[in-house]
């Protein structure tokens, strides 16, 4: 995988909804699987949500917070 679209996804501030603001490595595991469960939007967003959910699952998240740029709320 390439680590820019690793780092743009980490760092992309999610655009709407109840968690809009926050960093798509932020948003709570529940969120992700109700996506995952509903189906993800179409273009890059989805695709980097489908990313974080994956990243969740495997138990990733707290390998890549270092990643997270520091201009980023820490939620």
């Amino acid at each position: 995988m390439d680590n820019k679209i690793l780092s743009d996804a980490i760092n992309t501030i999610m655009p709407f909804g109840k968690y809009a603001g926050r960093p798509l490595l932020n948003l709570p595991e529940p969120y992700l699987v109700w996506f995952k469960q509903q189906g993800f939007p179409q273009g890059k967003l989805g695709e980097q949500l489908a990313l974080m959910y994956e990243v969740k699952l495997n138990g990733l998240e707290g390998m890549l917070k270092p990643l997270l740029q520091k201009s980023n709320k820490p939620y």
